[in-house]
């Protein structure tokens, strides 16, 4: 026992030493096994490895242009002016194509002079201007680098209050030139939104669809205010020391700007017609729109629709070419945007005959379903109607109900932006209904641009993108008493739906 004792100890001396080095060695990675990492992905195009104190000014260039969107590589910000740093000016779009005052628009000369913008929104430097200013050499720079892909949006609260201008219009237009500027690789990530205009409260409408949509879509996404501009506006300026703010790469968007180009200013009106247009005809977008659904799918996701064709997030390495023109629902679904109890509204009259003949449509169809019960095709989906006041229902039973709706109906206004959240199907359609007379292209352009068919109404008569009216606010256009032809709006729903499903 005497000459096993040291033995013995010995060897339980070595085990202790050894769980001690492998309690050591493993110890470090037990957190890690739960924890979530919440590093924002590297973008391969896109990419910002600047570090803090050491960025060159690096002369600036345009990725993309279009009147109201530009894409910026290394742009820099000194005292609330964005500095473009370069040997040839001349070789840039007219600053008034890209930016603004950002001052709340109205139709007087004096409002429209006083938005075209000046040396103080923005300028030109040299690269030898630039690193007197802010440094020559690695050890006396004094540019710091905001790291990763930021959003700049000039635009003054007056619109982004507004669901349909922030979303349907703002957002849109952004993700489409974002897409487009990264053609024909991926969209990358998106670290940061900068309204410098526009409080805390002023970018959010009052239902509060613009925080949960930009949430929804974008969770990562640092959204910095007025108050925040001013930081970085107060940073560089009153100081002993000239520096400067650089931003790798920014996507400044200016509603101002976009309505001095073509599209929108003569044409329709739409500040993301712009981006989405411009770029169609460039072959950097498709048509039909599947650079909107990944950002469409988060909504989706976020309220609670399920499926496996909306897996896909923003920034996604999904290539459009692989995801289907056309999507598919699981039934065909009517949805009425009621707006009876709000300011503009149909005739009382006029509203109960067309939902009558809308159930009566639905109804009917469906009795022949149960004639083809088991059959492939129209005759196999039951039909659905759904007739909602949008204010009586919570934001993630909205955004199911419009994942799921083939026809988007309601009197013209805010009430359609849920367009943005439809599927895409072969008979997807939008129809706006009008005071006779009376017409705006704020969804009709929409929709087009969404690859969704719209159809204006006029009491009995509808317009397509082939004959569409021309702008025009008739008395009675904001009005209680808007007239509408029930039984027509029934047939044109069902010649839509049945002659492009048979």
């Amino acid at each position: 026992m005497a000459l096993r004792s040291p033995r013995r100890d010995a060897v339980l001396i070595l085990l202790g030493a050894l769980c001690t080095h492998l309690l050591t060695v493993l110890a470090p990675l037990a957190p890690q096994a739960i924890v979530i990492s919440h590093r924002v992905q590297e973008s391969v195009i896109l990419d910002s490895a600047l570090q803090h104190g050491e960025t060159p000014a690096d002369s600036t260039t345009i990725v993309e242009h279009v009147p109201g969107w530009t894409v910026f590589r290394d742009i820099y910000m000194n005292n609330g002016t964005l500095f473009i740093v370069s040997s040839s000016p001349s070789s840039f779009p007219e600053t008034r194509y890209m930016t603004s005052t950002g001052l709340a628009a109205e139709t007087t000369p004096e409002n429209i002079a006083a938005r075209e913008p000046t040396q103080w929104n923005m300028d030109f430097l040299t690269p030898a201007e630039a690193s007197e200013r802010w440094g020559a050499s690695p050890e006396e720079r004094r540019i710091t680098t905001v790291e990763g892909n930021t959003f700049l949006f000039n635009d003054p609260p007056q619109f982004l209050a507004h669901y349909y201008h922030f979303c349907a219009e703002l957002l849109v237009g952004a993700w489409a030139f974002w897409n487009g500027a990264a053609h024909p690789n991926p969209p990358p990530l998106i670290h940061r939104a900068i309204f410098p205009h526009s409080s805390a409260s002023g970018w959010r409408d009052r239902p509060g669809f613009n925080g949960y949509f930009l949430r929804a879509s974008f969770p990562s996404l640092t959204v910095e205010v007025d108050i925040d501009w001013q930081d970085r506006i107060e940073a560089t300026s009153d100081t002993e020391i000239d520096r400067a703010w650089h931003f790798p790469y920014l996507l400044l968007a200016d509603r101002s700007a976009a309505f001095r180009g073509k599209l929108c200013g003569s044409t329709n009106q739409r500040t993301a017609s712009e981006s989405v247009d411009g770029l169609i005809a460039r072959s950097k977008l498709n048509s039909d729109a599947r650079w909107w659904r990944p950002v469409r799918n988060a909504v989706w996701r976020f309220a609670g629709v399920t499926g496996a064709d909306i897996a896909t997030p923003p920034g996604a390495t999904v290539q459009e070419h692989l995801i289907e023109e056309f999507e598919e629902t699981d039934k065909i679904t009517i949805t009425y945007i009621s707006r009876q109890g709000s300011r503009r509204r149909l005739i009382p009259e006029d509203h109960d005959i067309l939902v009558s003949e809308l159930e009566s449509l639905v109804a009917r169809k469906n009795a022949q379903v149960m004639l083809t019960k088991g059959s492939d095709g129209v005759g196999g989906k039951e039909w659905v109607l759904n007739v909602v006041r949008a204010e009586q229902l919570t934001k993630d039973e909205q955004v199911r109900i419009a994942s799921q709706t083939n026809i988007l109906l309601g009197v013209h206004g805010n009430g359609l932006s849920h367009l943005i959240l439809m599927p895409r199907t072969r008979v997807s359609a939008v129809i706006e209904i009008f005071f006779p007379g009376g017409f705006a292209h704020d969804y009709e352009w929409t929709a087009r641009g969404l690859g969704l068919k719209h159809y204006s109404i006029w009491n009995d008569t509808y317009f397509t993108e082939d004959n569409t009216p021309r702008v025009k606010y008739p008395d009675g256009f904001q009005g209680s008493s808007i007239p509408v032809h029930g039984p027509a709006i029934a047939n044109l729903i069902e010649k839509r739906i049945v002659r492009d499903l048979s």
